[in-house]
């Protein structure tokens, strides 16, 4: 099973788990539609439609509602804590959370308790409080952007917000250094992808490719772009690819399916993953030497 589990900026008491579908431009769990914009919703949407054209289980996701007063994420952290051994996930991603550092650190004690141990994938405050607490070696995945990866290369930062003033300068271009520094640390998991105009793969903090084709600019507008890299990864993971193939395909399938879209600033997040299958149908055998799935 692919476990995701994150927050959506609703205000309401809203706690949902079920399979998700997308459709149109929105998602479909529970019997509850949510809007494909950004965060969580576009990176369940994106593993949704990867795992429907790879014709594998179909993503189980855990959505709370939270709008910054932690009540979403104390109510997921909780039920993960409580029942992982029992849900016992082939993988399980992370999404947005608030950091609560404390509540991470039982998360992962929850995990240990599983007879065998899911895959390990985190993207947004839930990398922030793996960081922070020191766990990120417990993970598999991280997917940061330019600027986390200079959190995550931070020795003493507990949130991108408090990274050293010198590292608020860093660029893309930087990655392979930061990558270095906090690999020698102990800060990463075993795969990262760095998101941004290039993107770096690396596995055991060595670089292993590079994307910088198709270059769509317009995508850096686009909110939600680099949250559906995180779904694709955690698709493909869920289809037993090695996490760094993994993640090579949806970086390149992120970026194809931009230009696919012919994306403009004012394009919305669906549009983009709406093209995905059409990648797929187009690429996904020249990439992979996988074609039956």
């Amino acid at each position: 099973m692919l476990l995701i589990a994150g927050t959506v900026p609703i205000k309401e008491n809203f706690f949902i788990d079920g399979e998700a579908k997308f459709k149109g431009d929105h998602l479909l769990v529970d019997g509850h539609k949510i809007s494909c914009t950004q965060g969580t919703a576009s990176m369940v949407s994106a593993a949704a439609i990867t795992t429907d054209y790879l014709g594998i289980d179909a993503p189980h996701v855990i959505l709370a509602g939270d709008i910054g007063d932690g009540w979403g994420s104390k109510m997921l952290f909780r039920h993960l804590i409580d029942n992982l051994p029992k849900i016992a996930p082939g993988v399980l991603s992370l999404h947005y959370f608030l950091p609560i550092i404390p509540l991470m650190e039982r998360v992962i004690d929850s995990v240990e308790k599983c007879v065998q141990k899911p895959i390990l994938i985190a993207d947004a405050g839930a990398m922030y409080a793996a960081k922070a607490a020191g766990l990120s070696s417990k993970f598999d995945v991280f997917t940061p952007d330019a600027g986390e990866m200079a959190f995550l290369a931070d020795p003493d930062a507990t949130h991108p917000a408090y990274i050293r003033h010198y590292l608020f300068e860093t660029d893309i271009t930087k990655a392979p250094e930061l990558i270095k520094a906090a690999f020698d640390r102990g800060d990463l998991p075993k795969t990262l992808l760095v998101k941004g105009p290039k993107d770096y793969i690396a596995n055991d903090g060595k670089i292993l490719a590079t994307i910088d084709e198709p270059n769509i600019p317009f995508m850096e507008a686009i909110g939600g772009t680099g949250d559906t890299i995180t779904g694709l990864v955690s698709a493909f993971v869920h289809a037993e690819l090695e996490s760094h193939e993994a993640a090579i395909i949806a970086a390149k399938t992120n970026r194809m399916a931009g230009k696919f879209a012919n994306v403009t600033p004012a394009s919305k997040i669906w549009e983009v993953i709406s093209q995905f299958p059409a990648v797929f149908k187009e690429h996904l055998c020249k990439w992979t030497d996988i074609c039956s799935f």
